[in-house]
């Protein structure tokens, strides 16, 4: 069986339609869906069951294990950058994830870990795997340093060897819709031009970056997804990986790309940085992938251009279009 923590919400579905795809449907979704509109992420899918999160980590913490996992995949967390509760994060996400972690190694199962860029701050030391260099890292927000301290942990007790923590970057595509304010730019963007003609960027407080000019690192879900499945066919690596197409584009790109789908003409307002986030914004987010690549995953990631069309025309322009 193979267990996917978060496996009703956006990696979470989109990696599960990737293994029904590869021909396995025995597998565990463990979620909380709440009153939201997340289990529609999971009607297209093929799974043996369902489990609370909150039940998952009873059963995991049992002196036996009911699952008999031959893989553990955590995408489960609070991904909420905004997120200010800083002891809601603490058990959420840094010690539930270790709790993941203790049972899938006790099994024998293969594990992988979503962790995140925001683990990075501001950017400044560079975006660097090795984990040698992980106790130089300074997260901007709670979500960000609850994932590093994950990290941390396991490579305090020798276990980053025997998982793969992914520092996933900027990911958007299909069935994050349920994710409100947190939704990617992309599918935002769709929103409002498909309802003003027009699109919002926040103006640069940076004299080195131009309005819209600002950077990040952009992966289309469907090649996160391939990266984990590789992942599961490869268990023996293990560490520390970047997960982004290693070219930082700008917003302005993203814009061009959004419209340039929509077959609409560009249009874009620059509006001010909002004061709650100016001191915690990254100017430029760019994977370094270099171990993953040589790991041995040598998977080709769709450009901006090309990843964007496909989710728009693909999705985004097809209502309720998921994986």
């Amino acid at each position: 069986m193979i267990i996917v923590t978060g496996g009703a919400g956006f990696l979470g579905s989109a990696l599960v339609w990737g293994l029904n795809a590869a021909g396995h449907d025995d597998i565990l979704v463990v979620d909380n869906l709440g009153h939201g509109d997340k289990w529609k992420n999971l009607v297209n899918r093929r799974f043996a069951d369902y489990l609370h999160k909150d039940a998952f980590l009873e059963a995991i913490t049992g002196a036996r294990d009911p699952f008999q996992a031959t893989a553990v995949v955590h995408l489960g967390a609070c991904s909420s950058t905004t997120e200010t509760d800083a002891e809601y994060l603490m058990g959420n996400n840094t010690a539930y994830a270790k709790a993941v972690a203790r049972y899938a190694l006790e099994a024998g199962a293969r594990l992988i870990v979503a962790s995140s860029a925001a683990t990075y701050g501001d950017g400044s030391l560079g975006f660097d795997d090795d984990p040698d260099g992980l106790d130089t890292l300074k997260p901007l927000n709670m979500y960000g340093y609850s994932k590093h301290l994950f990290d941390l942990w396991a490579r305090r007790e020798g276990l980053l060897g025997q998982l793969a923590s992914l520092k996933f970057f900027n990911v958007y595509g299909p069935n994050e819709y349920h994710k409100a304010d947190m939704r990617s730019v992309v599918c935002k963007a769709y929103a409002q031009i498909g309802k003003t003609g027009r699109l919002s960027l926040f103006k640069s407080s940076r004299p080195d970056y131009p309005d819209g000019g600002q950077k990040r690192d952009f992966l289309y879900v469907k090649d996160a997804v391939a990266v984990m499945l590789w992942l599961l066919e490869h268990p023996e690596v293990g560490g520390v990986y970047n997960v982004g197409s290693g070219a930082a584009r700008t917003w302005n790109d993203l814009a061009a790309a959004v419209f340039s789908a929509m077959e609409k003409a560009l249009a874009v307002d620059y509006i001010p940085m909002p004061e709650a986030i100016r001191g915690k914004y990254q100017y430029f987010t760019e994977a370094k992938m270099d171990r993953l690549h040589a790991a041995g995953c040598a998977n080709p990631f769709m450009t901006l251009e090309e990843g964007v069309a496909d989710y728009v025309k693909g999705y985004l322009s097809q209502p309720d279009r998921y994986l």
